[in-house]
């Protein structure tokens, strides 16, 4: 794991589900789920404290997805052996969550 990995680690660990899954009808067109192999479960905590950090520590000013995707990338950074390359898309932005208990 790279030493940002590992930077980032600590507060990846829970897998409890609060983070809103979406609906078939919601998924766009080009979605092929054949190609998922694994989806991964994120608690609403685990994913803002990643957010406050990316805005924090990195100065990316994300929303609660993106804490989310960030996390679970992380988890799965520790379970990986080896050498290779592990890419986290932050699909969210930071001005929709203002104000809210997000960034307080």
């Amino acid at each position: 794991m790279s030493a940002v990995a590992n930077r980032w680690r600590g507060s990846c660990e829970r897998t409890k589900q609060d983070i809103r899954r979406w609906p078939k009808e919601y998924l766009p067109k080009i979605f092929e789920p054949e190609r998922v192999d694994r989806i991964m479960e994120v608690s609403a905590e685990a994913a803002g404290e990643m957010t406050r950090r990316l805005a924090k520590e990195e100065g990316l000013f994300a929303g609660h997805s993106a804490g989310g995707a960030l996390a679970a990338a992380l988890t799965l950074a520790g379970e990986l052996s080896g050498e290779g390359c592990l890419v986290a898309i932050l699909p969210d932005r930071g001005d929709r969550y203002i104000s809210t208990a997000l960034f307080e």
